[in-house]
């Protein structure tokens, strides 16, 4: 069976998932992982399609027209989980690309906010265009609406922090944009897959889906609002951003699509097969009871370690000497370490036992 054929449906789309305890069976392992955060696991549907797509390959019967197809797939499902229309929706291959392509767009002489702390891929892009003026200013997370100005021309933040969890106020991040004028650019790689994201509520909103939405690396989305995608200079254009793509692989002439697609780059094919059928899974959860069940994990082992509270799906705690890491992974068990703290991540397949079993390694 042609590529074209086979993954241009939902061959691999798994039964109906009603529960969490149904999710979890979508795994085929997970029991003692911890790091979500860092790499998330695959689901039993994007395993059968990578390894169909690899039969199929290697037959030379894949088609460069069924891999677009599946990419599209992956867009719509995508738009669907995060709530903005497909044509809201670009897609590419990694954060700090688009972070790229939106930092190219700053007025020279501008000033961008960012996060103390934060991810390197939603800052290193901003300090890169120095050369042009543009300014780029640091604040913790807790003050980031606050410190929003009329100076400000965007502010620049991951939803989720991937070094210690925290979730930001995005309440309030909007609001104060909205007030001074300034457009908001969100890095939701750490959330979308376990926390509720309306990423219209946005101007421009990055996610990489290899970590909570269980897709192969190098499969990443970008959305843009209406209002904002006039003011981005689209840099890394190619045949897969022109309007007609097959229509746009040799120049002179340059006609790019008039919808978030300019922004696009062509896909990694094969890591958009294991993507589309990742995509088709996680469409189908109730979000509101994914992070429940994260986030209850995420307390349980807070309680566990006397830390408090923080309704988080990541905890971390201090470990500047990497005795409480070195203890877990001797155990076994499969966490990180950033920043001098040690990071645990719940997700799916993770379930009680995980929380015990990671308490026990570090009372050893």
């Amino acid at each position: 069976m042609a590529t074209s054929s086979l993954l241009s449906d939902s061959t691999f789309l798994s039964t109906s998932v009603s529960t969490i305890a149904d999710a979890t069976t979508e795994f085929a392992a997970g029991r003692g992982y911890l790091s979500a955060c860092t790499l998330g696991l695959p689901t039993r549907g994007t395993v059968a399609a990578i390894t169909a797509d690899t039969a199929t390959w290697a037959a030379g019967q894949a088609s460069a027209a069924g891999y677009g197809a599946t990419a599209e797939r992956a867009r719509a499902a995508y738009a669907g989980i995060v709530g903005v229309d497909v044509d809201r929706v670009a897609i590419g291959s990694q954060t700090s690309v688009m972070a790229g392509m939106i930092a190219s767009s700053v007025p020279d002489g501008a000033e961008v906010l960012c996060v103390d702390g934060d991810f390197s891929s939603i800052v290193f892009p901003f300090l890169a265009q120095s050369h042009r003026g543009v300014t780029v200013r640091h604040v913790p997370l807790h003050a980031l609406a606050e410190n929003i100005t009329g100076s400000t021309w965007l502010v620049a933040f991951s939803l989720v922090q991937s070094a210690t969890g925290a979730i930001a106020e995005a309440d309030d991040i909007v609001s104060a944009a909205r007030t001074h004028g300034t457009h908001t650019f969100c890095d939701t790689t750490q959330a979308v897959g376990w926390l509720p994201v309306d990423a219209s509520r946005f101007d421009a909103t990055a996610c990489h889906a290899y970590k909570w939405l269980c897709s192969p690396r190098g499969a990443a989305f970008l959305t843009v609002s209406e209002d904002f995608a006039p003011l981005l200079r689209p840099v890394q254009a190619g045949w897969y951003a022109g309007d007609d793509p097959w229509g746009s692989c040799y120049g002179p002439a340059m006609n790019l699509a008039t919808d978030a697609r300019r922004f696009d780059v062509s896909p990694a094919w094969q890591a958009w097969v294991g993507a589309a059928a990742a995509l088709d899974f996680f469409a189908q959860l109730d979000i509101v009871a994914v992070r429940e069940h994260n986030v209850g994990l995420g307390n349980a082992l807070s309680d566990g370690l006397g830390l408090d509270r923080r309704n988080q799906a990541i905890v971390t705690w201090p470990d500047v000497d990497g005795s409480a890491f070195a203890r877990i992974s001797a155990a076994g068990i499969i966490a990180s370490s950033r920043a001098g703290r040690a990071r645990a991540a719940f997700h799916l397949w993770n379930d009680e036992e995980d929380v015990d079993l990671l308490l026990a390694a570090l009372r050893r």
